[in-house]
């Protein structure tokens, strides 16, 4: 069903699905990738309530609009779409790290609000951009986030005082990263100083890089999709889910 979450800055659309049985579920927050909420999205939360979950997705671009915020073809081919991100950029960079944070509180209380999904943490996971959000919400809410996971994503381990992999302190979750092969938006030191930042904190987590799997590979309605990788990442999502947040 379509949602609306209150926000601190407006309110933001959603996708929220759960199994039809009258029972509350665990909660699962799906951030989306760069090409924002639209049916397959909304096909990989229908997956994930199929098996068990209330899972809310919502359009981390409300800023800029409502979804679609982009004129998109049903299949993405970024060599024929050269100019799409002109527009998703701007949308982009007005989310900002303080923005991402006080948003996930937003969707976090609309989860918990629901009849539909049950008491206790909830598990989270993002895709390519989606990942960085999947990551920060963990250690802003340490409390509320038993799993996150994080699948093609970029950006995670930066040299800038705001990079995500800098969260790895407040982390309490288990975490699990499943990154793309020879991804130039998260190139091996990023992997590497993810890996040890996590380390480090004495995160609980899993990273691999799923080899021959480029950038986007769980999005089947783009040209980067790889079926082995998605259904590997379907086997490792759900086993987290199954790990941290246990059906009642």
């Amino acid at each position: 069903m379509k949602a609306e979450i209150p926000t601190a800055d407006g309110v933001a659309d959603a996708y929220f699905t759960h199994p039809d049985d009258g029972a509350p579920h665990p909660g699962v927050l799906f951030y989306m990738d760069a090409f924002g909420l639209r049916p397959h999205l909304e096909a990989m939360a229908d997956r994930l309530a199929e098996a068990g979950y209330a899972v809310l997705v919502p359009n981390v671009f409300y800023r800029t609009g409502p979804s679609p915020v982009f004129d998109l073809p049903e299949f993405i081919d970024m060599s024929q779409r050269t100019g799409i991100f002109d527009q998703i950029g701007p949308a982009m960079r007005e989310l900002t790290p303080e923005r991402a944070v006080s948003d996930a509180g937003a969707y976090l209380a609309w989860l918990e609000s629901r009849p539909e999904v049950a008491e206790g943490p909830v598990g989270v996971t993002g895709y390519c951009m989606g990942a960085r959000l999947s990551l920060r919400t963990a250690g802003a809410f340490p409390e509320r986030v038993a799993a996150a996971a994080g699948f093609h994503g970029g950006g995670l381990a930066t040299e800038d005082p705001d990079s995500p992999h800098l969260v790895a302190d407040r982390v309490r979750a288990e975490l699990y990263f499943g990154h793309a092969d020879n991804d130039h938006s998260l190139p091996p030191e990023q992997i590497d100083r993810l890996n040890q930042a996590l380390s480090d904190a004495g995160v609980r987590f899993r990273a691999e890089v799923y080899e021959g799997a480029g950038h986007g590979y769980t999005q089947a309605d783009t040209a980067s999709y790889n079926r082995d990788a998605a259904e590997r990442h379907w086997k490792e999502l759900f086993a987290l889910l199954e790990r941290t947040l246990p059906q009642s």
